[in-house]
């Protein structure tokens, strides 16, 4: 193995999981987060504490878009492959505050691109992108293809992701070093966001008190079990495209699932009934969500194995232990 491999966004839901499955397959890990109050610091702070005692993890309290504190990081350390992740999440949040998404994503995205550009014998950057690049697709038939334009972004957060790819392929021709952005779809499981439909479902059903249903409960999202999705990231990294290639994949679970679907599962696995408000639309929200992943499957052999029922079960295990509900 060649080196220490960066993963940014260490504290946050996927780049805890991908660091520690990359610790236990005998790699040496590099984390970076900032560490910001988007949500509760201290379940980030809790996820970064299931690293104490591994001495092949080291954490750096920094933010991604300090341009010179990720060259050195990189520099330093002999980094030849990183996972990006750290980025500023959720579609709604980026109505209220535009310019963090400009800062995290955009100036983040670039201040590690020109990191990894002048790193010896670099070998592979593999970043964040979002299924929210998408925009608005009627449900039904096909699943979303990387071959589709994803020019009509719907909200802020999604424009950024597509002009982070964008800028990832203008830096792979340019520099030549390799690029695989993956188009994450609805990613759940255990140390999750606490922003995500089923996780402040959790929150209130156990509380006792009432869930706000947007679309009217019409929406559609391709849940994606948070094993399967780092089993993803992992076979991507290690099959790295050609030199001065940008790769763009879809990392989801290819099996849509209503709202209410979603809802009736969490009620089961929690054991309560959710008193529920419908509400319409918001801003920024598309109806549905849905990942044709044929190219990460015949790249990888990629394949999701744990169905929602299992999954959701998994959290709210996880959830009764971590809040002692």
């Amino acid at each position: 193995m060649s080196g220490p491999v960066l993963v940014t966004g260490a504290a946050g839901f996927i780049g805890h999981a991908t660091a520690h499955r990359l610790l236990e397959r005998g790699e040496t890990v590099i984390g970076v987060d900032i560490v910001n109050d988007y949500y509760d610091p201290a379940l980030k702070e809790a996820r970064l504490s299931t690293f104490n005692g591994r001495r092949e993890f080291s954490f750096h309290r920094a933010d991604v878009s300090d341009v010179e504190a990720m060259a050195a990081l990189v520099r330093d350390n002999g980094v030849k492959r990183v996972v990006h992740l750290a980025a500023q999440a959720g579609v709604r949040y980026s109505i209220e505050n535009p310019f963090a998404y400009e800062k995290s994503n955009l100036a983040g995205h670039l201040s590690m691109m020109e990191a990894c550009r002048h790193a010896e014998g670099f070998e592979h950057l593999v970043y964040a992108s979002s299924s929210s690049v998408y925009g608005e697709k009627p449900m039904g038939g096909e699943g979303f293809t990387e071959d589709e334009a994803a020019m009509s972004p719907v909200s802020l957060y999604a424009a950024t992701k597509r002009s982070c790819e964008l800028m990832s392929q203008a830096y792979a021709k340019l520099y030549g070093f390799p690029q695989t952005g993956l188009r994450f779809f609805t990613v759940y499981g255990p140390w999750g966001r606490p922003d995500m439909a089923y996780f402040s479902f959790t929150n209130k059903i156990m509380k006792g008190e009432p869930i706000e249903v947007y679309g009217e409960g019409k929406m559609a999202r391709d849940f994606t079990y948070i094993d399967d999705i780092v089993d993803g990231i992992i076979g991507s990294l290690d099959n790295p495209p050609e030199r001065g290639v940008n790769r763009v994949l879809n990392i989801g679970d290819s099996h849509p699932v209503g709202l209410m679907t979603m809802i009736e599962t969490l009620e089961e696995a929690i054991g309560h009934k959710a008193e529920k408000i419908m509400r319409p639309m918001q801003p920024g929200d598309v109806t549905a969500t849905y990942a044709d992943v044929s190219k990460l499957h015949a790249l990888t052999g990629y394949k999701p194995k744990v169905m929602l029922k299992e999954g959701l079960g998994r959290f709210a295990e996880w959830y009764r232990d971590y809040y002692n509900r």
